[in-house]
């Protein structure tokens, strides 16, 4: 596996990370042995970059991580979606309770990432939060900090703050403003970037069509208009239905014999400012495809201006909830 930089933490990850929302349950229980499996088989690929968070399955995630992360592997968690702190009972006591208890489940004495996640923007814009995750990182509750973050704004927000090491953010095919301008300036200040929904829930999998139905407790049939949450979060904010046409579009576009999944995450890795690509799984033989991506030869620069044109003519007009 190939491996990158993650900005001013000096860590090397893996191109391909491993989401891990996926041991949490959220879509349903998980049980045991594949969870077990899921992360033997990141492992064995090389997979050093492995991102959870508090509220994935209540913590299950994180314990889950916990009782079977080897050295070697960077783990990064996330803090403020809790309902103790979220959405405006933000304090220095309560995200650090929050990170203690994911040291804890973790089985670590000091993080080695906390990223806050996707904390309101008018917290963001207050600032206080920022001068709590430099002190707890002089505590040794921490060693790097970084955010994830749901629009182009908040993650502006973030680069300001000197103690900024990553940011998360949403980045694919189908969501492609933070290449002209984020990651520029995240490389200026030396910031790694970690993106997640390079499928855009699965979209760019090519693996969907208009009929395609999903159960009740998945979030891509609850929040597909932005009903619990940022629609952002749910396919990128486009319509589903318009999403699977755009997605026959881009057939015409990829490589011949390059499948849509590695296809989408070719693309992302071929801006290099971008430290990592974490990628969920819900079975242990699709990390094979993710990683696959890495050692596939980068797009032409050609087919990549291409794309960014066919972003904002037929892409960008359809999504909600900004970018």
């Amino acid at each position: 596996m190939k491996t990158r930089r993650l900005g001013k933490t000096g860590y090397d990850v893996s191109e391909i990370g491993l989401g891990c929302w996926q041991l949490g349950g959220d879509f349903g229980p998980v049980g045991d042995d594949t969870a077990t499996a899921i992360l033997d088989a990141a492992e064995a690929a090389g997979i050093s970059f492995w991102d959870t968070a508090d509220v994935y399955g209540g913590g299950l995630s994180e314990s889950r991580i916990g009782a079977h992360a080897k050295p070697g592997i960077r783990i990064a968690t996330k803090v403020g979606r809790d309902s103790s702190l979220f959405p405006n009972a933000y304090s220095f006591e309560g995200i650090r309770e929050s990170l203690l208890g994911s040291a804890r489940r973790l089985g670590v004495q000091t993080l080695d990432l906390a990223q806050l996640h996707c904390v309101p923007t008018e917290v963001l814009r207050e600032g206080a939060i920022f001068g709590w995750m430099d002190q707890l990182r002089a505590e040794g509750v921490v060693r790097h900090w970084g955010a994830s973050v749901e629009t182009i704004e908040e993650g502006l927000i973030c680069l300001d703050q000197p103690g900024c090491a990553t940011l998360q953010i949403i980045f694919n095919l189908f969501r492609q403003d933070a290449a002209t301008t984020l990651l520029p300036k995240a490389a200026e200040r030396d910031v790694g970037i970690i993106v997640r929904l390079p499928l855009a829930s699965g979209l760019l999998s090519g693996k969907y069509d208009k009929t395609t139905r999903f159960e009740a407790s998945d979030h891509r049939n609850y929040n597909r208009d932005g009903a619990a949450f940022s629609v952002g979060e749910t396919f990128s904010g486009i319509p589903f239905e318009r999403g699977v046409e755009l997605v026959q579009e881009l057939r015409g576009l990829a490589p011949e014999a390059l499948p849509m999944s590695q296809f989408a995450l070719r693309w992302i890795l071929d801006h290099p400012q971008v430290s990592t690509v974490i990628a969920g799984v819900s079975k242990p033989e699709q990390i094979a495809d993710n990683v696959a991506a890495s050692e596939h030869k980068s797009l032409f620069p050609a087919l990549m201006t291409q794309l960014g044109e066919w972003y904002e003519r037929e892409v960008k007009p359809e999504i909600r909830g900004g970018v």
